[in-house]
């Protein structure tokens, strides 16, 4: 797992092909990266907005939620990226025939899990919650994370570059439509179902 994460980070052409060439049964071991990934961001939460906690505006009171209230959210938050994952796995998976490339669904969860991992790493930054430097590494890492996709579609899925492209495109606009679902989802759980509950 952490040759992968390596990899991935720093030689990620090179990374995409050592998975390419794995079989059936070698891609479903890798199911355990994104579970315990996705644990990097969710348990940094966690802490951060448990012991850390926000500053309202310039120089406002910092404010933590509970522990239970956290950990509602947190759950939630964890599981949604999973479900994410599995999700736009799924939808690789489905578009590869139009693309005109051999898959199976877990080859399409892999490609979604280890594309995330910019992601998750910089979900680390939730242990100190500070919104200009969260937001500046969250567009850092989905930036990589599309470079990641970009890169590794033709070479996992052995498709040209060219057809490579306009498959990784209609990914990005799963990922967009998903993101928008799970923002509207994230505003409608938080005002109906289990709102933030702060530390007084």
């Amino acid at each position: 797992m952490l040759n992968h994460l390596y990899g991935l980070m720093v030689k990620p052409r090179s990374q995409w092909q050592e998975i390419a060439g794995l079989s059936e049964k070698g891609l479903n071991r890798q199911l355990p990266y994104v579970i315990i990934l996705a644990s990097l961001p969710a348990l940094a939460w966690f802490f951060g907005s448990t012991q850390i906690g926000w500053s309202i505006g310039n120089g406002g009171q910092v404010r933590t939620l509970t522990s239970n209230s956290a950990l509602s959210l947190v759950a939630v938050f964890y599981l949604t990226m999973i479900l994410a994952v599995i999700a736009i796995g799924f939808f690789i998976h489905w578009m590869a025939k139009t693309y005109g490339a051999k898959s199976h669904p877990m080859k399409g969860m892999v490609i979604a899990g280890f594309t995330a991992t910019p992601i998750f790493i910089a979900g680390a930054a939730g242990l100190y919650p500070v919104l200009w430097l969260d937001i500046l590494l969250a567009t850092i890492a989905v930036a990589y994370a599309v470079y990641l996709l970009y890169l590794g579609i033709p070479i996992v899925l052995d498709v040209s570059e060219e057809r490579g492209f306009l498959f990784a495109s209609a990914v990005v606009t799963v990922c967009l439509v998903m993101a928008v679902v799970v923002m509207v989802s994230t505003v409608l759980f938080w005002s109906y179902v289990a709102a933030p509950v702060f530390q007084h």
